[in-house]
């Protein structure tokens, strides 16, 4: 390439620089403003607790080894429980959600079995959701059974519980957890005394 040539390859070269350099640009976008968010309006746990009517959770000793250890919070009365002790056998847990349909209906049979006498005791958990919405849908529902709440998945965790809902286990009387798998939803109170035996 001669002498000439190279120096025409620098000139269109500094002029495109230049010309880029020059090119109008758009202004800076202004800060974009921050978009609202929709907050829940505070609940008052307490009142939600009162229209619940639920009974304080029991407090046994050990239960099963998988749940020792492990605290959730009491829906009758909003403290610390420790879920072993809640849960010591013979029982029923039950694992459930406000947005699950068959759960809603389960725990009414739940709730219409623990009634009877001679019935072991029932401990729903409630998972995937708030403590207002669980209490809330319990007294809409009129279920009365001693319910923890599980806002950090531990306990669910711990049983190994599949993520779909509902989901019972029955306790032995050693804390042995047998997940119960006929029926996979109980639609009678019939059906939950045969589980349980």
């Amino acid at each position: 390439m001669s002498a000439a040539a190279r120096w025409a390859v620098v000139v269109v070269v500094l002029a495109v620089a230049g010309a880029v350099a020059l090119w109008p640009r758009s202004p800076e976008p202004a800060p974009r403003e921050a978009i609202p968010t929709r907050t829940r309006p505070t609940v008052d746990l307490d009142a939600a607790r009162g229209r619940a009517a639920l009974p304080p959770c029991p407090q046994n000793a050990p239960g099963p080894p998988p749940l020792r250890g492990l605290t959730a919070t009491c829906l009758g009365d909003g403290r610390p429980v420790d879920v072993a002790s809640a849960v010591t056998g013979p029982a029923v847990v039950n694992f459930w959600a406000t947005w699950c349909v068959p759960c809603q209906e389960e725990l009414k049979v739940l709730d219409a079995y623990a009634r009877e006498p001679g019935a072991v005791p029932v401990v729903p958990v409630l998972v995937e959701s708030e403590e207002a919405d669980g209490l809330e849908l319990l007294a809409k529902l009129g279920v009365r059974l001693p319910s923890v709440a599980d806002p950090a998945d531990g306990v669910r965790k711990a049983v190994r519980v599949p993520r779909t809902l509902p989901v019972s286990y029955v306790v032995g009387a050693d804390g042995s957890l047998t997940q119960v798998t006929d029926p996979v939803v109980f639609t009678s109170v019939e059906q939950v005394r045969g589980v349980v035996g």
